[in-house]
């Protein structure tokens, strides 16, 4: 990758440091009491949550069939609406079966374990001190008393303005990344069409095949098109970093090369994989 590297994407996920942060006059200092009592608010708000989501009746999703959908223009113009801007939608029988079986297992669902939802959230909590503790700026970082407290969303006024600080000056990195990429690649000059077949983004991996052509298969849940064959004509390996298979396609650059186009993806999953393909056309098929 030329642009959108693993340095880039890390710096994508510290745009938003400030976000969900309050200010708090008791995050200055190490004070237990004051963890214990913020912790205990905000388990209990957890647990809530948790207890509303397990509780939730799907039966709810069985209303959308047979409900009547207006055409957006229509229903946003004030012009009157006619039977042939509507149309009835009918739920297609595997998805009621799918609902059908959803409510089965909600009325069969044993009591909520409030223990099991408390033991869940200390685990996640812990998960989120190393997190920080792990990816926040030295300089920050070295200004925070407790990692714990800053975790469940707290920090001093002092540190709060250097957290908006840096999420604009990483915000502004990034968008300067951005622009160069897409500069670079209109460059390229490589038809629409062409692009369109690489569209896997959040699409897991499930195999990989080398040969004269390297074929990739995925698993497009989660993703955003139903193409799941990826076949790249006489195929040259030029890099590859990491395990392929099981991970996620983050980002692609595709540039165009003499004798056909050179493929470079962005893959998540451990140390953030990387695969740069040189090959003669590319084929994009749904199995």
């Amino acid at each position: 990758m030329k642009f959108l590297t693993n340095e880039w994407y890390d710096l994508c996920q510290q745009t938003g440091l400030h976000f969900g942060m309050r200010v708090h006059r008791g995050a200055a200092s190490l004070d237990e009491a004051l963890f214990e009592r913020l912790y205990k608010r905000k388990e209990k708000e957890y647990v809530k949550f948790q207890r509303e989501m397990y509780d939730t009746d799907p039966r709810y999703m069985l209303e959308h069939d047979g409900q009547v959908l207006t055409r957006a223009d229509k229903a946003f113009s004030g012009e009157e609406v006619t039977p042939a801007d509507q149309i009835v939608y009918h739920m297609p029988p595997e998805e009621r079966e799918r609902i059908e079986n959803m409510i089965a297992e909600f009325d069969a669902r044993p009591a909520f374990d409030t223990k099991k939802c408390k033991e869940d959230y200390e685990q996640s909590m812990r998960g989120h001190y190393e997190f920080h503790a792990e990816r926040l700026p030295t300089e920050i970082l070295e200004q925070i008393a407790d990692i714990r407290v800053f975790s469940l969303g707290y920090c001093t006024r002092e540190v709060m303005e250097q957290l908006k600080k840096k999420s604009a000056e990483n915000t502004e990195e990034m968008q300067r990344v951005q622009q160069a990429y897409r500069e670079v690649m209109a460059a390229q000059q490589i038809p629409v069409d062409v692009r369109r077949r690489i569209q896997f983004h959040d699409c897991t991996v499930t195999e990989l095949l080398t040969g004269d052509d390297l074929v990739i298969r995925f698993d497009t849940d989660g993703g955003f098109t139903e193409v799941n064959k990826l076949t790249l004509t006489a195929a040259e390996i030029v890099k590859q970093k990491g395990e392929i298979v099981g991970t996620y396609w983050l980002y692609e650059e595709l540039y165009r090369i003499d004798n056909g186009y050179e493929l470079h993806v962005l893959l998540d999953g451990g140390s953030k994989p990387e695969l740069i393909v040189r090959c003669a056309d590319i084929i994009a098929e749904i199995e």
